[in-house]
């Protein structure tokens, strides 16, 4: 078709470009902490299975082991309590087009320099959407704190004596962006998309509650948002097609403007 080779040559020419949104996935990558009562997920784990060698001379491969939840990684509704009864609400059954969708991209990176537990609420969205147009039904929403620069673990983590602190959402701006808006989900660049101090709010982490509690999804550690315009990109977050699967470590891309 036509257009499809137009989106190649597009691709080929550099007129649109390929960004990648995700972290590195490995031993390194840093694993939200959860309190002792809860059972917690591991890091990631890899054993060599061969590598050219007796156990296999011409191949090399490894096994892995790690939480669903880990790196770069989408949250799909029955992750959550409010989402477990949706139909099609796992990683296996989510049907493909779901995942592709606008991105629109609000940045407050100068909003978190100032207060690390900065949330978005519905007036910085509509200050937002005043300046680029109404956030669009199915996009994804991505938001732009610079936290992914923070590549010392302990920092990402910025866990403290009265918890984690990072950036998230307000209840009501998720509230307005799953029901008003209709999007796809939420992306952040924090190991979870709900705040770090979530667990103490009324209900504890509202995101994931409200978000999951529609039948939206989450992103969690991406990268790279700087590099994409406040609307006019692409974004593809596929997750593995994980059997009753409730969430998977992916490779997010965005398409954009060359």
């Amino acid at each position: 078709m036509p257009l499809l080779a137009d989106l190649v040559a597009a691709l080929d020419s550099g007129t649109l470009r390929m960004v990648d949104l995700s972290q590195p996935l490995g031993p390194d990558t840093p694993v939200i902490g959860l309190p002792p009562i809860f059972a917690s997920s591991p890091g990631v784990s890899m054993e060599v299975i061969s590598h050219y060698d007796e156990k296999g001379p011409a191949w090399y491969w490894n096994t892995i082991h790690m939480g669903e939840h880990t790196g770069t990684h989408f949250d799909a509704p029955v992750h959550w309590v409010t989402g477990k009864d949706f139909p099609d609400n796992r990683c296996d059954t989510i049907p493909p087009r779901r995942f592709v969708g606008p991105a629109c991209v609000i940045d407050v990176t100068a909003d978190v320099a100032k207060n690390e537990d900065f949330l978005l609420m519905p007036e910085h969205l509509e200050a937002w959407e005043q300046r680029h147009g109404k956030i669009p039904r199915g996009a994804w929403v991505l938001l732009c704190t610079g936290w992914s620069t923070r590549t010392d673990p302990v920092k990402f983590l910025n866990v403290k004596e009265d918890g984690a602190h990072s950036p998230g959402f307000h209840k009501s701006t998720s509230e307005l962006l799953a029901k008003d808006r209709d999007v796809l989900g939420v992306g952040v660049e924090t190991v979870g998309t709900d705040a770090g101090q979530a667990g103490t709010f009324d209900p504890p982490f509202p995101n994931h509650t409200t978000m999951h509690g529609n039948g939206k999804f989450g992103l969690a550690s991406l990268c790279n948002l700087d590099q994409l315009p406040p609307t006019g990109a692409v974004v593809i977050a596929a997750p593995l097609k994980i059997v009753n699967g409730s969430g998977s470590p992916l490779r997010v891309l965005a398409i954009v403007p060359g």
